[in-house]
């Protein structure tokens, strides 16, 4: 557990990981909208298995248009919101035009630009614009800045991008026709492990293998971080020949990864054990080796990489070829991962960590505690406020998703269900009141970054980990000791303080912005609320920004204290989580107002 204060400086391994997310980020939503372009072109086109013409034209429409301004929407929300999405996908849109080539590295630049410029520029405009004119503001700001930057993407960025796409695939095509390839994976494999595969696989290897495939039909590229066979040999050969818990877990976990193409889950065997590192780059140059020999290759991505994925997405001919270099990384790895696991020591110093921490766990169970009185009441005291459980990944699907199913079932069995145990990614984590974050060690760093407040539980192996067992003691313990609710021979609250105490849980200090949240039959209202709200800070002296909005532009983290009607929040409710409320019968209550003013 770590509930320490995080380092001022940040890591040179923890940067290369938030740019690598940022890359993989704007990929990974789209692999949906990639896959069905594979299987379009596999299927209809003219070499495909049912050649269909009519339907073959969506081929290059999809390749050349869609895909690219899927791209570059994800990239400007991920820095701005909606807003941010629109201008980036209204900037892409001047790399793609007259570009003979898929504009996926224009995407990934054009979108986070268009998202940072609107962000920007609504920090210097936006607070000073009157109220009534926000929709004005907000459709011509957004429609003038994507203008510009479209222009901005003819006339520079794609020149440049295409010039750079020409550099590498002319690079890739000479890496290929020398049959130096697989060397690729002494670096690929090492980056898998610390955490970076999503950003080399779906940052790096996707875009410039959709480029290859668009023009070859397939492309290798696909294969090579994709690949299950590395990792499936390496986990049979501790399966096999390993010790304690890593031997017990790695069935589940071989089946886990080859099936179901989580390739997180092995990774904590490798750090348990680095210099099982070697049998995953020996397995890598294989595949690769006889995916070029043998002409393997993908349509499009696979995406979770499992062997269910790459067979779906093989071109007619292929399949042997792929699973020859699926099948050769798996035997090379296992034969290299069995040689190093019989002739080295093993290091097991934190599997036997584990086990003393479950025996621990076990004897305190029974009535013999062996921590003492002073350090349990210190771990039950840290559990007290925690309100909500986030199991963080690097993408935030796979393997911290297995995390948090694996904990709701054990707190729901302890009868704890009050807790939420929710997972994603660790670029998404918001610090909020009562947060405990898990996640793996190689992202612990990041992820206290990213929420210094929380709680951090960092763990080996999201499979398997004893401090889950932990977390449900100690959030069990907590809620024995919390303090009794308030009797009824209290005296009750005066009409006064009966209103205040329905923003007593808002954190006013955090506040950076009011909003006043409107439906389309009730404007004017929120209108009347805004402009008398603001009048009530003036005289208060306060300078706190004020503004009326529509739900679906709301911004959902607790910086907006947002002031609705009872009817208004049921809706809020279902759109935002994070945001702090205060609720008004009557929006246009000035005695309230007054009075909420007050507390800033």
């Amino acid at each position: 557990m770590n509930t320490e204060t995080p380092k001022q400086s940040v890591s040179l391994k923890a940067r290369v990981q938030k740019l690598g997310t940022a890359l993989s980020g704007m990929i990974m939503p789209n692999i949906g909208a990639i896959i069905a372009w594979g299987l379009i072109t596999a299927i209809f086109m003219a070499q495909g298995w049912f050649p269909v013409k009519h339907i073959a034209i969506l081929i290059q429409p999809m390749l050349h248009y869609l895909l690219p301004l899927l791209i570059a929407y994800v990239g400007g929300r991920m820095v701005y919101e909606e807003r941010g999405a629109v201008v980036g996908a209204i900037a892409v849109m001047g790399v793609i035009v007259g570009a003979k080539i898929p504009m996926f590295l224009g995407a990934m630049i054009m979108g986070p630009l268009g998202g940072w410029c609107m962000k920007k520029f609504d920090a210097l405009f936006q607070d000073h614009i009157k109220s009534g004119f926000e929709m004005i503001y907000n459709n011509f700001s957004s429609g003038i800045i994507g203008m510009l930057l479209a222009i901005f993407g003819v006339y520079v960025i794609n020149p440049l991008v295409v010039a750079g796409s020409n550099f590498m695939s002319m690079g890739v095509t000479w890496i290929m026709h020398i049959h130096m390839l697989p060397l690729a994976n002494l670096f690929i494999e090492p980056a898998k492990v610390l955490f970076l595969n999503n950003a080399v696989g779906n940052g790096i290897l996707v875009p410039l293998g959709i480029q290859q495939a668009a023009s070859l039909g397939k492309s290798v590229l696909f294969l090579m971080e994709s690949n299950p066979g590395p990792g499936l040999g390496i986990l049979l050969a501790i399966m096999l020949f390993g010790k304690g818990n890593a031997k017990s877990s790695a069935p589940g976990a071989a089946i886990i990864e080859f099936f179901g193409g989580i390739h997180e889950i092995y990774f904590p065997y490798i750090l348990m054990q680095p210099v099982l590192i070697l049998a995953a780059m020996a397995g890598g140059v294989t595949g690769t080796f006889l995916f070029q020999v043998l002409g393997g290759g993908l349509k499009a991505a696979a995406s979770p990489g499992s062997i269910i994925s790459i067979l779906l997405m093989t071109p007619r001919g292929g399949y042997i070829a792929n699973l020859l270099g699926v099948g050769g990384a798996c035997l090379v790895s296992f034969l290299v991962a069995t040689l190093l696991l019989k002739t080295t020591k093993a290091k097991d110093d934190d599997l036997e960590a584990k086990q003393k921490q479950m025996e621990a766990m076990k004897a305190e169970s029974k009535g013999q505690p062996m921590v003492s009185k002073e350090e349990a009441q210190q771990a039950v005291e840290s559990y007290k406020d925690v309100r909500r459980i986030i199991f963080a990944c690097d993408a935030g699907m796979g393997s911290s998703a297995m995390g948090a199913s694996l904990l709701r079932d054990k707190a729901k069995k302890a009868g704890i269900n009050d807790v939420p145990v929710t997972n994603t990614a660790v670029s998404r984590l918001k610090d909020e009141p009562g947060l405990l974050v898990i996640t793996q060690n190689e992202l612990a760093e990041r992820a206290r970054e990213r929420t210094p407040q929380a709680m951090h539980v960092a763990v080996d192996n999201f499979l398997s980990s004893p401090k889950y067992d932990e977390v449900v003691t100690n959030l069990k313990a907590a809620r024995q000791v919390e303090p009794a609710p308030t009797t009824s021979s209290q005296p009750s609250a005066t009409p006064q303080q009966q209103k205040t105490a329905d923003w007593q849980d808002v954190d006013f200090a955090r506040v950076k912005e009011v909003d006043f949240i409107h439906t389309d039959q009730h404007r004017g209202t929120a209108t009347m609320a805004t402009q008398l709200f603001k009048e009530e800070l003036q005289q208060a002296g306060k300078d706190v920004a004020i503004k009326r909005l529509a739900l679906a532009d709301l911004p959902d983290d607790d910086h907006h204290l947002v002031i609705v009607t009872p009817a208004a929040q049921r809706t809020l409710k279902l759109r935002a989580t994070h945001v702090q409320v205060i609720v008004l019968p009557n929006l246009l209550d000035q005695e309230q107002l007054a009075a909420i003013s007050q507390q800033f």
